[in-house]
């Protein structure tokens, strides 16, 4: 054939015609010759348009240009108004009628395309271009049925493409099978040929279940005509694997009749790892929002415990022994017990410890065993996922998986379920646990300290504690001395109870008399640092000079009868006093309490608060006196 300079290839014809004209290959995908109607069509110059792809061209009508394509192969011509070519630059798309033509130069096969616009009338010229076209392919086939020719795979125009495609015809045989389709399935186009389709590759559900052919979305595509997108299945592979698709089914239809579809499909499965791992990391964003969410409470209420009772205050014997005790062990990551009784600081302690160790960066985490209903135990300590029982409406994380890395601190341990405790010890053992409606195991870094008022060895006699816990807790004892026993640390502590009243409510200082101080030191304090606090507390509200007044340790003040007599007790010369003659005095203080509240435990004017001690240990104190509130 003569060459023109326009198209480089092909006959002097196509350079004078209004149409845009592209010649394409096939086999390899090139674009062999084009004219200046077409780089006025695509927007570029005639040297791009030689550079183009033409599958690329065509964009989502990849399937019905496979099909044309084959058509044109077959009978020599081919017509669609229904293609739509897509500008190089993506800037835009372009509704097209399409005259297709079988040619062949020096042996090789080739399609012209004749493209309009279908805003542009066509005349009888066009179609007459088109026919005279037409006349001049050198190797025009037969006409026969489309499938029995789509078994040359070979010489469609997508070979060259990344995507599997495969044809079916009407009675669902797999009649072609491109390469890349070959590389995703493992099978040979020759050995798939005549075979039921859906049997061979898209039989089953990815969860193992049947996948009943009758619905398929590939078959259906021929039985009602539409075309068929799907983007959440699977198909499978020779070796018994699947992996996930996104497919397109185009139905195929000869002389008003559905004959079959072809299926153009990819491999998906690096961007559904991909998708997995974003959600992952947004779940483990979430999670650790929340965590650092729950840290932040902690650490504020960590902060209004600090406010509450300052620092370790004090000058005595005892103190300083404490505080050598915490500069011993605060650097290990050893398991601390802290006995003593309710207000003695145990607490301050544990944060102590905790702020002298090499944790301090990460937070101290509080738990009161003793204010835990017993059947959240396990939830408060390990977490839970949602709904993994009724009132499980969100995932929680436990207070171990917030310490890791800190300290988790467990007040009121003897308060413990006995069978929460065996868990608990192999928490403590393993530094692993699972949520509850969880599998998966939790590993936590933390460092634990415990504190009680009970003696815990006496607890594990009675076998209300499990022994082999109490030796795993109690590694480093450290005993909170009652106030009684150091009321050489009264002033100090007054003192500094006094200073952060008035920092706080910005009033002017005031003082406390000798005589008062003295009356302080010979208190017993039940309530210990807490009650003291308290009571200075009281004083400052009432004092309307710069002399504080103490009505609270008066004998004969009615109002508050839990101090009544015990003021004037600790002025006797006896100085000890047995265990025995302690408990009475407490429980006798308490139902004083009780009385003066009318039998309230809790909350504002209740017999804790006049203690001076939280409810949760005044509840218990209760228990083990076994003071009946509602008899009083």
């Amino acid at each position: 054939m003569a060459q023109t300079p326009d198209t480089g290839l092909w006959p002097d014809a196509l350079a004078g015609t209004e149409a845009a004209i592209l010649v394409v290959d096939p086999v390899t995908d090139q674009v062999l010759g084009a004219n200046q109607s077409a780089a006025r069509l695509l927007d570029c110059d005639l040297a791009s348009v030689n550079s183009l792809k033409p599958s690329k061209l065509f964009g989502q009508k990849l399937p019905l240009l496979i099909i044309l394509t084959d058509e044109c192969l077959s009978r020599g011509h081919a017509w669609t108004d229904t293609l739509e070519i897509r500008l190089p630059d993506h800037s835009n798309s372009v509704n097209v009628e399409v005259f297709l033509s079988h040619a062949r130069h020096d042996g090789r096969e080739a399609v012209v395309l004749m493209i309009y616009p279908l805003n542009v009338v066509r005349t009888r010229r066009a179609r007459a271009e088109y026919d005279r076209l037409r006349g001049t392919s050198s190797d025009v086939a037969s006409i026969e049925r489309i499938f029995r020719d789509l078994s040359r795979g070979n010489q469609l125009l997508l070979n060259a493409v990344g995507e599997g495609i495969y044809g079916v015809n009407a009675r669902g045989e797999l009649t072609f099978l491109n390469p890349a389709g070959e590389r995703m399935l493992g099978w040979k186009a020759e050995e798939l040929t005549g075979l039921i389709a859906h049997q061979v590759t898209h039989h089953t559900h990815e969860n193992g279940e049947n996948y009943p052919i009758t619905d398929c979305p590939i078959y259906a595509a021929f039985r009602d005509g539409a075309v068929h997108r799907v983007s959440d299945e699977v198909f499978w592979r020779r070796d018994g694997t699947c992996f996930p698709v996104e497919y397109t089914s185009t139905p195929i239809e000869d002389a008003g009749q559905l004959i079959g579809a072809v299926v153009v499909f990819r491999d998906v499965s690096q961007q559904r790892q991909a998708d997995q791992k974003l959600r992952s990391a947004l779940t483990e964003v979430e999670a650790l929002t929340r965590r650092l969410e729950k840290e932040n409470a902690y650490l504020q209420d960590e902060i209004r415990t600090r406010q509450a009772f300052g620092e370790i205050i004090g000058d005595s014997e005892q103190i300083h022994s404490i505080i050598e005790k915490i500069q011993l062990v605060a650097p290990t990551d050893s398991s601390v017990l802290i006995v003593g009784e309710s207000g003695t600081g145990k607490e301050l302690i544990a944060h102590a410890i905790h702020s002298a160790s090499e944790r301090k960066a990460r937070p101290l985490i509080r738990v009161n065993c003793a204010a835990i209903p017993r059947d959240l135990f396990e939830s408060e300590f390990f977490g839970h996922r949602k709904g993994a029982f009724t009132g499980a409406i969100a995932d929680r994380t436990g207070r171990f998986e917030m310490a890791d890395g800190g300290t988790i601190f467990l007040d009121e341990i003897s308060e413990m379920p006995i069978d929460m405790q065996g868990k608990l010890l192999r928490v403590l053992q393993e530094g692993q646990f699972e949520r509850i409606g969880e599998t998966r195991t939790i590993n936590s870094d933390f460092r634990v300290i415990a504190a009680t008022n009970r003696d815990l060895k006496e607890e594990a006699k009675a076998k209300r504690f499990r022994e082999d816990l109490y030796y795993r807790i109690a590694v480093f004892p450290i005993e909170a001395v009652p106030l009684r026993e150091r009321p050489q640390d009264i002033p100090l502590l007054v003192q500094h109870f006094m200073k952060e009243y008035t920092a706080k409510h910005n009033i002017p200082p005031k003082k406390c008399t000798i005589a008062d101080m003295e009356r302080l030191q010979r208190y017993s304090w039940p309530g210990n640092i807490r009650e003291l606090r308290n009571v200075v507390e009281h004083a400052m509200i009432i004092s309307r000079s710069r002399k504080m007044s103490f009505p609270l340790l008066n004998a004969s003040d009615s109002k508050l009868p839990a101090f009544q007599g015990l003021a004037a007790e600790s002025t006797r010369k006896q100085e000890v006093v047995t265990a025995r003659e302690m408990e009475v005095k407490e429980r006798e203080n308490i139902i004083a309490a009780l009385k003066l509240s009318k039998g309230k435990v809790s909350g504002p004017g209740g017999a804790a608060e006049i203690l001076g001690i939280k409810a949760p240990t005044l509840y218990s104190r209760l228990k083990r006196f076994s003071i009946d509130k509602s008899k009083l």
